[in-house]
């Protein structure tokens, strides 16, 4: 069977029990029926063999199994699972947050930037109708007033005839798109900045409130968001804090048993679901904070500009381009930097308030009232006060010598480690039956496979420190059980994903184990070996020969040192020098030599048949 073929059968069993759950009168998420296919498979009480292939029997009895599970009603689990998804679904990295706000802000603008861009005007009215359509894009994109605003336009025309006439379109009209769209948003910052400057300026000499320099939207959001989250954290952490008391009083193996009435399972399905929404909201109010510093650091900046570009323009008429539109800029980009803290904080109190219905179940299960009901005389404590507690207690390594711990003492910024369970004792986990107690790093943290455990009691940490690897199964147990805890104790890396396949290979089971990634890079030097090459290697033979003649001659020479009075009582200075040797060597001499001129003369060879020839040498010597 091909992965092609398989999704497309995993989407049809989705698509199904979706479909079904329309025509019963609830809309679900394919992402969230495919999170209840995992839950459903993965929980041993319903019986999937993970061992072997999917029958037709199988899929109808997933597809009714998962159908009741989203039809529940009132249920704190199936609340906590949507709550989950939906967050998952709409929570992001604070720069992806930014690139999806640009993303609409320019596809909001490219249909009156496409406009001016491909006009092609011909008559006055049409180059008149040309100038009004960049006022409207300026408003749009600096948000410094509606279009339809009488009074935003004049402000907005008067500091675009300041900087770019109506007779500066004919030059505009011939240049390329690209050009077009880039002198566009330069004009945009410009015509923004100097807006900023005119209304700071309004006030003559004093100081300008910041306040009157932010977008409205920033002034709304900005006071109401942090104070809206940090009103529903504390009502939710009272919840939590609340929920964990009366189950640990229920769960205590020494209490008397004597609530046999009181739905413990339910207890912490509500459990689960607090406190699940009181860490998303920490989440969120952290952003919010975060959101908050960089408003302070943007609000410093545009008072310093301001301060700036008064200080540049003053009382002048006129100022040199150059000197004063980067001012400008400068304003413009700050302006929308405040823009963007607005729209995320409008983002976070948008998913701070769709969070509130997934906690509405265990409200209506558990009230107020119920839950007084049960703590009677129990005292109800914060996480804080369980932390302080419990920090008196210390692991000695020399109890536990077999495993590696970390201890507040010998460890930096032990508050901030990354800490299996979202920092929840896992023995407690077990041993209480599902109840969720922090855990204390100050008593000790446990090392364990790259992963770091804490307690909320010494006596916890010995007892999980002894077979870790029973309770960490016991713990993925816990989770199959109730499937809410993967997500809350963050436990994705422990199981596999889910295929639920109708058909599958042979050999493939239910169960398929994740892929794991990651990223990962390597630097090949040129020589590796390098530390290996040896320096004083030669190849050649006769270099050999003349370092040997060279040390062997050093054997004749006389080493002397000289002291200055410069060197004196500070160092030795020593100094090798090769005297000199008489040489000689042979040259060509120039040398010259003197020979006779011979001269010798013969007589009878003409005139006689047999005559006698006579010679006669008339040689003269050299001395003469």
């Amino acid at each position: 069977m091909s992965c092609t073929h398989a999704e497309s059968v995993i989407k049809n069993i989705i698509r199904e029990i979706a479909l079904e759950c329309a025509v019963r009168g609830h809309a679900v998420s394919d992402t969230l029926v495919a999170f209840m296919v995992k839950a459903v498979v993965l929980d041993p009480r319903n019986g999937f063999n993970v061992d072997r292939t999917l029958t037709k029997q199988d899929v109808q009895k997933l597809e009714e199994l998962c159908l009741d599970k989203l039809m529940e009603k009132c249920s704190p689990s199936l609340d906590t699972i949507k709550m989950q998804v939906y967050f998952d679904m709409n929570y992001t990295s604070r720069r992806e947050f930014l690139e999806d706000i640009h993303r609409v802000e320019e596809s909001r603008l490219s249909p009156v930037s496409r406009e001016i861009t491909d006009t092609r005007v011909k008559t006055r009215e049409e180059l008149d109708a040309l100038y009004r359509k960049i006022i409207t894009y300026i408003q749009l994109h600096s948000s410094m007033g509606s279009p339809t605003d009488v009074t935003a336009v004049k402000e907005a025309t008067a500091a675009l005839q300041s900087v770019f006439p109506q007779t500066e379109l004919g030059a505009f009209m011939v240049l390329l798109k690209r050009d077009k769209e880039q002198q566009l948003n330069e004009l945009t910052m410009i015509v923004t900045g100097i807006r900023l400057f005119n209304k700071a300026s309004k006030k003559g000499g004093e100081e300008t409130d910041l306040h009157e320099l932010m977008p409205a939207i920033l002034n709304e959001a900005l006071p109401v968001t942090s104070k809206s989250i940090e009103n529903r954290l504390s009502a939710s952490q009272t919840l939590v804090w609340k929920y964990t008391t009366v189950l640990e009083k229920l769960t205590d193996p020494d209490s008397p048993s004597g609530e046999c009435d009181t739905p413990v399972v339910l207890l912490k399905q509500a459990l689960y679901n607090v406190k699940q929404h009181d860490v998303f909201l920490k989440m969120l109010l952290a952003d919010a904070c975060l959101c908050a510093k960089h408003v302070e650091i943007l609000q410093t900046a545009l008072s310093s500009q301001m301060k700036l570009l008064k200080e540049t323009v003053q009382s002048k008429t006129a100022v040199p381009t150059a000197k004063v539109f980067p001012l400008f800029k400068s304003l413009s980009k700050l302006w929308s930097g405040l823009q963007d803290e607005a729209q995320l904080l409008n983002i976070f109190n948008n998913i701070v308030h769709n969070l509130q219905p997934f906690v509405a179940s265990q409200a209506n299960i558990f009230s107020e009232t119920y839950l007084d009901g049960l703590l009677e005389a129990s005292e109800v404590k914060t996480d804080e006060q369980r932390i302080t507690e419990s920090s008196g207690e210390r692991i000695v390594p020399a109890e536990m010598n077999t495993q590696e711990w970390l201890l507040p003492e010998t460890t930096a910024s032990v508050n901030e480690l990354s800490l299996q369970y979202d920092g929840v004792c896992g023995y407690t986990l077990v041993n209480r039956d599902g109840l969720l107690l922090p855990g204390n790093p100050h008593i000790g943290v446990l090392i364990h496979e790259e992963k770091l455990y804490v307690f909320s009691s010494k006596e916890a940490a010995l007892k999980f420190a002894s077979s870790p690897g029973e309770f960490i199964a016991e713990v993925a147990e816990k989770a199959k059980h109730s499937p809410e805890l993967i997500q809350l104790l963050k436990l994705h890396q422990q199981f596999s994903c889910v295929s639920p396949y109708l058909e599958m290979q042979p050999g493939k089971g239910l169960l398929v184990k994740p892929i794991t990634k990651c990223e990962s890079g390597t630097q090949t030097d040129i020589h590796p070996v390098e530390t290996n090459i040896a320096k004083s290697y030669e190849w050649n033979e006769w270099e050999l020969r003349r370092k040997a003649i060279k040390l062997a001659n050093l054997l004749s020479k006389v080493t002397q040192s000289v002291q200055t009075d410069l060197s004196h009582m500070r160092r030795e200075n020593i100094t090798q020098t090769w005297l000199p040797k008489d040489a000689a060597s042979q040259s060509k001499r120039d040398g010259e030599s003197n020979v006779p001129k011979p001269q010798t003369y013969l007589a009878g060879l003409r005139g006689q048949r047999d005559g006698l020839v006579v010679k006669t040498n008339l040689t003269r010597s050299v001395d003469e």
